[in-house]
């Protein structure tokens, strides 16, 4: 399994991070896409920053690393509007950007914001529109390009320029068992699932791979991939005392720690264990596993991090 990082901050910040991870060989950065850093306390005193505006920044800043937004609810932007800067940065980089997309769950931001946020199965059909809307503005530069109309989303029939070019990955990422899976198969080039129980996982790949055949695409050049935030000590003692010292950073409890942690199946426990829990979800497919840095952009932490997964 690759490794990757994800994190967020503001640009001098998440360069630092961009470069470091470049410098050490890792498949790819990514930042996520949010307007709202944190749903505690007054949600936006703390800095949240545009991941296009910071994507087109570290296109330019870095030479070799893969970048990725992972990723946009297409809640945020019009499918137009994520086309011509995916494109954008895609040129910027030299062949190197990955677009994410989603549906969009974090409700706190778009009601602070005035963002509309339909019900879960409008911004599914929605997704699905962009999906294919965004497949069809990248479509190769001929007579036949095809357009797209929907009930939300239409493009006219007519060739789009410039298109992304080679190396551009298209990215599905999100919880849902069912949709995301047979979206991802569909359209996407990377499938991020959201770690799970590992039948789950091997449900939902298996799912994706299935879409993919029945849509004529080769499920083997569908990348999966998977993110979440990772705790790990060096043995069991060591990770307890990391446990209630993350506790006491953000003000909780060891069991409130715990009541986040348990539904998000975040990789945790001593470097043994939590090597372990990574080979499950490798051995259900998963090639490449963005950790979620859980204490920021912090180098040193992530290194730590990475120094006791790899053993």
């Amino acid at each position: 399994m690759e490794f990757a990082i994800q994190t967020a901050g503001n640009y001098e910040q998440v360069l630092a991070v961009a470069r470091w991870a470049e410098d050490r060989g890792l498949a790819a950065f990514a930042l996520p896409d949010h307007y709202l850093a944190s749903t505690s306390g007054d949600r936006a005193a703390e800095p949240a920053y545009d991941a296009l505006a910071q994507m087109a920044g570290l296109a330019r800043d870095t030479s070799r690393i893969r970048l990725v937004l992972l990723v946009a609810p297409i809640t945020f932007r019009h499918p137009a509007v994520l086309a011509k800067n995916a494109v954008t940065i895609h040129e910027m980089s030299g062949g190197r950007f990955s677009l994410g997309v989603g549906t969009g769950w974090l409700e706190d931001e778009h009601d602070l914001f005035g963002l509309g946020f339909p019900a879960r199965g409008e911004r599914f059909d929605r997704m699905e529109e962009a999906l294919a809307y965004l497949r069809a503005s990248f479509s190769p530069d001929s007579p036949d390009s095809p357009g797209f109309q929907g009930e939300f989303y239409r493009l006219a029939a007519r060739p789009v320029a410039p298109l992304p070019g080679e190396g551009f990955d298209l990215v599905v990422g999100g919880t849902g068992s069912r949709r995301t899976p047979v979206l991802a198969g569909r359209f996407a080039d990377e499938f991020n699932v959201f770690p799970a129980p590992v039948e789950e996982m091997v449900a939902r790949i298996t799912r994706a791979r299935e879409a993919a055949t029945a849509a004529g695409r080769d499920p083997d050049r569908l990348l999966i991939s998977s993110s979440g935030q990772v705790l790990v000590g060096r043995d069991r003692e060591d990770y307890q005392r990391r446990l209630q010292a993350r506790a006491a950073s953000v003000g909780a409890t060891v069991d409130d720690l715990e009541a986040h942690f348990a539904p998000r199946q975040t990789p945790r426990g001593s470097a043994e264990e939590v090597r372990a829990v990574l080979a499950g979800m490798e051995e259900a497919g998963v090639k490449r596993f963005y950790i979620q840095s859980l204490f920021g952009p912090d180098i040193p932490a992530i290194e730590e991090t990475l120094e006791m997964l790899e053993g």
